[in-house]
């Protein structure tokens, strides 16, 4: 795993909290629930893409993938 995926997803995260403040100060908290719904379908599909290419790795290490 790289260290950037960290902080991709740290990153993501400071800005779906700061857009979710300022939204919900303008009282507009439909689209301040949207915004952190859509950052975190971000950082899974991350993750996910992630648990993928870990189950390839462990089927090449075990001789499973033929």
């Amino acid at each position: 795993m790289d260290i950037d995926l960290v902080f991709k997803i740290a990153a993501i995260g400071i800005i779906v909290a700061v857009l979710n403040q300022l939204l919900k100060r303008a009282e507009r908290d439909e689209q301040a629930m949207m915004t952190t719904l859509a950052g975190l379908i971000v950082v899974l599909f991350m993750i996910v893409n992630q648990i993928g290419k870990l189950f390839d790795t462990i089927k090449n290490v075990f001789g499973l993938g033929r």
